[in-house]
């Protein structure tokens, strides 16, 4: 069988069943929560630019609540139980010196929410100066992540999640 990617970006999220099916992203700043329900074999994974929304309708659909009431009731939707899922986190890196931590707010309102939630955090990787890419297997809960060696200003290519289609990390 083949791989299955589905890479998202900032303010969108994936979801699924399949085996096959790996989500993947790339982070600097922003945090992604991977949400599963293991005994149904379904999860899926946001991609949060900001804790909280600015002003301007873009600015609320890249919010942390927005990015993570989307992935939960999406999840539900597909047979997941809310007490029944785990999450794992990444993200929240320092990317430019001198200004606001943006990171350290994301990271701040991962952990709230998800305490404020129920939702037991069983792993994160949070902070440092570096990129990660990750890739994450909804079914089974299973995730990597990948460090880069230097220290990055990133820019996220904006691709559409839906069509499966987008930029390729490995």
């Amino acid at each position: 069988m083949s791989e299955k990617r589905i890479h998202i970006t900032q303010g969108q999220f994936a979801t699924g069943s399949d085996p096959d099916l790996v989500i993947t992203t790339l982070l600097g700043s922003c945090v992604s929560v991977c949400l599963w329900d293991a005994q149904v074999g379904i999860g899926g994974m946001n991609h949060m630019l900001l804790a909280r929304p600015s002003s301007g309708n873009q600015a609320r659909t890249l919010s942390g609540l927005r990015a993570m009431e989307v992935l939960i009731n999406d999840l539900l939707k597909q047979g997941a139980v809310r007490e029944r899922l785990k999450a794992k986190a990444f993200g929240g890196a320092r990317m430019i010196e001198g200004l606001s931590d943006i990171g350290q707010e994301n990271v701040e309102f991962t952990e709230h929410f998800l305490a404020q939630e129920g939702i037991v955090l069983s792993t994160k990787s949070f902070g440092g100066t570096q990129a990660r890419n990750l890739r994450f297997w909804p079914a089974t809960g299973r995730a990597l992540q990948k460090v880069t060696n230097t220290r990055a200003n990133l820019v996220e290519v904006d691709a559409p999640a839906a069509s499966g289609q987008g930029l390729e990390l490995f």
